[in-house]
């Protein structure tokens, strides 16, 4: 019995050390496979912005030009997740009326195809908060999409600026769809640990801490209020 307990003792820190290694890997993994699926789907949105767009030969140099620069860099950051090289978005200052445009542009075409409305109301001079302008492209389309995927009715846009801040508003008529709409008040409270679904909200949450803003979501049936905020630089004008 004494050697037998004493094999058991030597095996358990082999056993406990391959369960750690096992855990480890899987850890990795599951990051790994999460941040190909948000690859993936950064990619997959402007590629659909592109087919309602070309079809009907009305879309406008812009529109056009605008998702396939940002269906380029969801691709060369696709390409980085595969073969693992690293990459630090450079944060500079943005001027952000142009890029808020550039994404009601991109987004026309699905509030036509949709038959709802897309506005902006602009109570904001010219702020040029300092982040990196293809992570608030894509956190704008990101909630841009989600209301008209989730949400119903009118989607507006809305930009005020505060005392060094800078906040961005996107506003719908609420998630009518039952189960849809449990699902993103779930994502909302869990902050993005489904690694099946809330990329989009990964990425503006990143970007809002990364910058050190802030990111709230409140969604029911009657409306839903992404705010995201953005702080802003002394001397920036």
């Amino acid at each position: 019995m004494p050697l037998e307990l004493s094999e058991l003792a030597g095996g358990l820190p082999i056993a406990a050390s391959f369960a750690m290694a096992s855990g480890i890997n899987a850890l990795r993994e599951g990051r790994r496979r999460t941040s190909l699926n948000e690859a993936m789907h950064e990619l997959r949105r402007p590629l659909q912005g592109l087919a309602l767009l070309l079809p009907g030969g009305t879309a406008s140099p812009e529109q056009a030009d605008s998702c396939l620069r940002m269906a380029i860099a969801a691709l060369e950051e696709l390409d980085r997740e595969i073969n693992g090289e690293g990459f630090a978005a450079a944060a500079e200052p943005v001027p952000l009326r142009s890029l808020v445009e550039s994404a009601m542009e991109r987004w026309w075409p699905r509030a036509e195809a949709s038959g709802r409305s897309l506005s902006l109301k602009w109570k904001a001079g010219d702020p040029t908060p300092r982040v990196d302008p293809i992570e608030l492209a894509r956190a704008l389309d990101n909630l841009i999409s989600n209301a008209f995927t989730h949400g119903s009715g009118a989607v507006d846009l809305e930009a005020i600026e505060e005392v060094g801040v800078l906040r961005l508003l996107v506003r719908d008529g609420g998630c009518r769809d039952r189960h849809r709409g449990h699902r993103l008040r779930r994502l909302a409270r869990r902050h993005g640990r489904d690694r099946r679904h809330g990329h989009g909200l990964r990425i503006v949450r990143r970007l809002a801490a990364g910058c050190g803003g802030s990111f709230e979501l409140r969604c029911s049936s009657l409306f839903t209020v992404a705010s995201l905020e953005l702080p802003l630089q002394e001397g920036r004008r």
